[in-house]
Order: structure tokens, then sequence, then C-alpha cells
């Protein structure tokens, strides 16, 4: 199938070239540079030097919310997770004040493999493993001994759960531009029914097909993506964020949109099976599932939103972030139903 391939890098969209004059004279020689299409966060380079391949990292072009891409933690934990993680890229250079490229970058190197991000073989074998594959590479993250691996001041774990809550929903008010009442409704319950938090873990937070690397046979995780928001706190609630990520054929029509992935996809498990999975795997047990999981459906408009107003104040011209304020409202009304129902 095609869309087994290497993650393909594209010509630099425009707005977002690099100056490869600088970049080269960073690096010591040379350099040519690509883009990989997907993300829309983080901007992410393939940076090609003679035979060597390197990938870089740097925040958005006109980005208002300066916390959420912070190249020092993604380099941070890539640094201490590398050597006990193996799907963690090891980081190369790291040039924190945004002299070279008029912001903070940081170089890595790359993971070659399989990212799923539009199709999957139409073998319900094949799929269950991939499935698998991804909940378990979660759940050996959480199980990651992080004081040891010398991140134990990464984060604040104690009272997490209540500062996520508070923190998106403010994250919302900063960059609302349509009255949603869905989204204040959600906001509004997550306040007011936040359970204690749990045992503490190295979370990666936005853990999804998107964001993993698979070997050419779809037979182990390679690399995993994109820390910009890992930290220390409470894993069911990146549980819950890779739970609202994982959109099902019944979720409605604006959920089958390639932006989701290809959990829609035939064959595929339900959101309550990965959860079962990870339960079964991790030993962690919760009664408020349904918590997490409008959190990380939450959070997830929150963050479209983001972009979106970043659109809509003409902070950027991508053209993919126009209809991201549908998606918000989608996601809001499954945050409302699942609220409803009592159910993922």
């Amino acid at each position: 199938m095609n869309e087994l391939r290497d993650d393909a890098a594209r010509p630099v969209r425009d707005g977002e070239q690099l100056d490869a004059a600088k970049l080269a004279q960073f690096l010591g020689g040379p350099v040519t540079i690509e883009q990989f299409p997907g993300g829309h966060s983080n901007l992410t380079y393939l940076v090609h030097q003679g035979d060597r391949e390197l990938v870089l990292r740097r925040p958005p072009f006109g980005s208002k919310v300066k916390s959420a891409h912070d190249m020092g933690r993604e380099v941070a934990v890539l640094s201490k997770l590398a050597p006990v993680y193996d799907r963690a890229p090891h980081v190369i250079a790291y040039e924190p004040t945004g002299d070279v490229l008029g912001a903070p970058f940081y170089l890595m190197e790359r993971r070659r493999g399989v990212i799923l991000r539009k199709d999957v073989p139409d073998d319900p074998a094949l799929i269950a493993r991939v499935c698998d594959l991804l909940v378990d590479a979660l759940v050996d993250l959480h199980a990651v001994d992080y004081a040891a691996a010398g991140l134990g001041d990464f984060g604040k774990p104690a009272g997490y759960v209540g500062r996520q809550v508070s923190g998106w929903v403010e994250r919302y008010a900063g960059s609302m531009t349509d009255d949603i009442a869905a989204m204040a409704t959600a906001g509004t319950w997550l306040t007011a029914h936040q359970p204690a938090d749990g045992p503490p873990a190295l979370i990666h937070n936005d853990f999804k097909f998107d964001n993993v690397i698979f070997d050419s046979k779809l037979e182990r995780i390679t690399g995993v993506l994109d820390w910009e928001m890992a930290t220390i706190g409470d894993p069911l609630m990146d549980l819950g964020t890779a739970l609202a990520y994982w959109m099902q054929s019944n979720d409605g029509p604006v959920f089958q949109n390639v932006l989701f992935g290809v959990t829609t996809k035939p064959h595929m498990p339900a959101r309550a099976q990965i959860a079962q999975r990870y339960f079964e795997r991790s030993g962690r047990r919760t009664e408020h599932l349904v918590f997490y999981y409008v959190f990380g459906l939450y959070k997830t408009a929150v963050i479209l939103q983001q972009i979106y107003y970043r659109y809509a104040k003409g902070l950027t011209t991508d053209a993919r972030f126009a209809p991201f304020i549908m998606v918000v409202r989608a996601i809001a009304d499954l945050a409302q139903r699942s609220i409803d129902n009592d159910a993922i």
C-alpha cells in the first residue's frame, strides 16, 4: 500500500522558510531543507547535510502561546528520556536564543519508519497488533522511573489535575473567537467534577498514531515524537487525551476527516477497548474515565481553537486552519454527549 512508506518530507511551505545560510553556519556545513507536512503546532523540518539527516523543530511563526512551544522542554525530556525509553529520539543540538533562525530550535536524529496518518491495511489481525503496540508504548512510558532518569524536577505533580482544568479553561477564554455553548458547559463540568490526583508519571500529553513511528512491517514502534507538552503528572490525564484522539466511526461525519487519522477505519477497536487494554497492562483503575475523556476532548478543542485564533487574526495564512472552528464545535458536542450519557 502506498501509504505504508517513510513519512516523506516535502518542499517548505510559503511563510515557513528557514534561513539556510545561517543554519549552515550553525552546523558547520552546507544544508538543504525540507518540511514534514504533518502537525499543526511546532514546525518540523528535515535537514540534509551531506549524507547526514537531521530533524529540526521550531515554534510556529506568529504563535501567541509561547508556553506551548517551549523547545527547551522538549530538549530536556528527550535528553534524559532517550537512554531509558528507546522510542525517544536522541537530541543532537539545541539553539535556545533565537539568534540563528529567529526562534529557538533543536535538532535530533531522524527515526525512519511508517506513520499511520491516513490509512491502515484491511487486516484485522494487523490492526489489532498496531493498536496494542500503541497502547503498550504509552503504558511503558508511564512506567518509566522518571526520578531515576533525572526528570524528578520536570513537573509539579501535586495539584496537576486542578491546574490542567483551570489552565485550559483560561486558554480557551484567551483564544475564543465564537460563542460555543458546549465548550462553556464542558469547562464548567470539568471544574466541578475533578478527581483527586493519581500517582504521578512522565506523561506525553499528545499520544496518538500521528506521533509514533512504526517499523516497515508494523511489528514495533521505533519512535515517539512531539514531546512539547510532556511533563510529570497524572497518567490518566494522558490516557484521556489519547482516548479523545480515538475517534470512532459513529462519532459523526466531521470525525471521518483525515485530520483525525485512522481510528475510524474498519476493524479498529472502540475507545472502551483501548482503555481496557491500558488498564490491563498498567494495573491502574479509575471510576472517573468519563472525566479524563471529556478533559481530553476539551483540551483538544482548545488547542485547535488556539490554532484557529492565529488564522482568524491573520497571524498565519495556512489555509489548513480555516475549518478548525467547525471541528471545535463538533468536539464540544462530543464532550457534551459523553457528559450526558456518562460514557466514553
